[in-house]
């Protein structure tokens, strides 16, 4: 389990295709102090496993599903990539519930700078969407973030200069492809909600039917 709070930021050294699959080398820096194999690092918000480590060097594997779903696959030789590992027992949480388990992508539509801060709006799909709520949590490339609005198109988040300094978005621009993790407790409501409701899926006539 990650908490969306980037610990460092990354380079990729390395990428090598089988097919639909990928092997990253990642330069993880200071992760590296008492990173093991087998050790789970969220990189861009992908929980990845570490299958080889020389020196700073941590090599990962990447699956056809994860290719697919993800933006690692537009990666190249020198991309920054956020980095988190997996969050200890007695850490401290200063995020939301990551799991590392990419829902989909989306796009970086506008940055709106207001000194040292930012505005962020991404656009995705009405399936990512319906899984967010107004002032609820998202990952965005690894990244915890609150929803500050939300449309039927997208939804836009509020950019501290801490986030910007110590993450890959002070690079960003309209265009990039981002990976986008909603919030595992709000999936599990609507599941929850979607079995006991009339069938047709959850819509706000039908949360007034059943009294709420």
């Amino acid at each position: 389990m990650f908490t969306g709070i980037i610990e460092t930021v990354g380079t990729i050294t390395g990428i090598a295709r089988s097919g639909s699959q990928m092997r990253l080398s990642v330069n993880i820096g200071p992760l590296a102090d008492g990173t093991r194999l087998g050790d789970s690092i969220a990189t861009n918000g992908v929980c990845l496993t570490v299958c080889q480590l020389n020196a700073t060097i941590a090599d990962f594997d990447v699956s056809a599903e994860t290719v697919a779903k993800s933006s690692l696959q537009q990666l190249k030789i020198g991309s920054a990539v956020n980095l988190e590992r997996a969050m200890s027992a007695d850490g401290r949480f200063g995020g939301h519930v990551v799991q590392g388990h990419v829902d989909g992508t989306g796009r970086v539509a506008a940055i709106r700078k207001q000194a040292d801060f930012a505005t962020f709006r991404f656009e995705a799909s009405a399936e990512l969407l319906d899984q967010m709520v107004l002032k609820g949590s998202v990952a965005v490339d690894g990244v915890s973030v609150t929803v500050a609005a939300l449309d039927n198109t997208g939804f836009e988040v509020a950019v501290i200069p801490t986030t910007l300094a110590e993450t890959t978005w002070h690079t960003a621009k309209p265009g990039d492809i981002v990976n986008i993790e909603t919030d595992i407790l709000i999936k599990v409501a609507k599941k929850q909600l979607e079995k006991i409701l009339p069938t047709g899926g959850l819509t706000i006539d039908k949360l007034r039917e059943c009294g709420f």
